[in-house]
């Protein structure tokens, strides 16, 4: 089988081939719980892993100490000792494992790329589950109304509740894809034991990530065309559960997409654009950032480099926070205004924080894994 490789949305084969031969130990970067001290230096350390020829794509956390992470090898492993080392659970080529969401430590899903994008990908199963933490996984076969190819993201939401005098949580759940279309946009309101699907493509071409901010509040990382030449970067939103989705943003720049998207609070949220323009004369690359919850959003700059293409996206607050790039990451300490190179490996595609007693845990993968304590 031939084992994926994804320099991003892989729309060129001479990207490809060139993130194959630029992999070395370089610059990149990369949430959401609040920081407890003024920022210091980071310093993102490389874990353990089994070595990949690519990017990885998702890694999920439930507690600091226990998570796992998925790539295009059709591979899921798991940590209970916050990565200090990796049990493989699943290995099933032909199936490209791109996203990962738990409810909890036992029950989690996976979603699948699907055929026809990547080469090697054969499975055409969107979505799987698991119900003891990892160690089994079944394909969802409870989708009602439009299925996905593939999928790309998803989005876990938990909403405390008062449950016959005990803190609980109704957790809702979506799932959507993907890179190069079509756009389908899967729900879940009881824990995954059902599914409802959403054909989104009268809306956009792509589906990159999907973010919900209150159980009826969410925003959709899109592409306006599933023709990369076409697409702009779009950003959609929905205020009532997803039943309309509405267009917030769309940039003017041509072979453009939006990639992930980052809420360190209810109203202030960045969202990494992706530029495939074979312009020599385009070097300018951009975060999207709102301020109002999703309602509004402007073009930030990252930095003027036709080689830089972004990828995952980490806010700690409102202020600190992290992009992963292609060869090089980048870390703002004041809410995008500058930039700065930060080391943590190559194609960083998702970053994700976690609270704890001692300050914030993070955790990004990419070509590695790489782990941030911030006391």
């Amino acid at each position: 089988m031939i084992v994926p490789i994804d320099a991003g949305s892989l729309f060129s084969v001479v990207g490809f081939l060139i993130f194959t031969l630029s992999i070395k130990a370089q610059p990149v970067a990369g949430a959401n719980p609040p920081a407890t001290n003024p920022p210091t230096a980071s310093v993102w350390q490389k874990l353990k892993t089994e070595p990949y020829r690519g990017k990885q794509d998702d890694i999920y956390f439930v507690t600091p100490d226990i998570g796992w992470y998925c790539n295009g090898a059709g591979k899921i492993f798991k940590t209970t000792d916050g990565g200090t080392t990796w049990i493989q659970k699943i290995s099933q080529p032909g199936t490209y494992f791109r996203c990962l969401g738990f409810i909890d430590e036992q029950h989690g899903f996976a979603g699948n790329i699907g055929p026809d994008y990547f080469p090697g990908v054969t499975d055409s199963t969107p979505l799987y589950e698991t119900t003891d933490g990892g160690d089994t996984w079944k394909p969802v076969k409870s989708i009602q109304g439009g299925i996905p190819k593939g999928l790309c993201a998803i989005d876990v939401f938990r909403k405390p509740f008062i449950n016959a005098g005990q803190l609980d949580y109704k957790t809702t759940l979506h799932a959507a894809g993907r890179v190069g279309g079509p756009a389908c946009l899967l729900k879940s309101d009881d824990n995954g034991a059902t599914w409802s699907g959403q054909d989104l493509g009268q809306v956009c071409g792509m589906i990159l990530d999907v973010k919900f901010l209150e159980p009826n509040v969410g925003v959709i990382c899109a592409a306006s065309s599933a023709d990369v030449e076409k697409s702009h970067a779009l950003i959609l939103m929905t205020d009532d559960g997803g039943k309309t989705w509405n267009k917030k943003f769309e940039s003017q720049r041509p072979y453009e997409l939006t990639w992930k998207a980052s809420f360190p609070t209810r109203n202030v949220g960045y969202v990494t654009l992706q530029n495939y323009d074979p312009d020599k004369a385009v070097t300018k690359r951009f975060v999207a950032k709102t301020t109002d919850g999703g309602n509004t959003w402007n073009e930030i700059p990252l930095v003027n480099d036709k080689e830089a293409q972004e990828f995952g996206v980490g806010f700690i607050d409102e202020e600190r926070g992290w992009v992963g790039g292609f060869r090089s990451g980048y870390e703002t300490i004041d809410a995008g205004k500058t930039w700065k190179p930060a080391v943590m490996g190559a194609a960083v595609n998702k970053i994700r924080f976690l609270k704890t007693d001692k300050g914030v845990v993070g955790y990004a993968i990419g070509v590695n894994i790489y782990k941030l304590l911030i006391n």
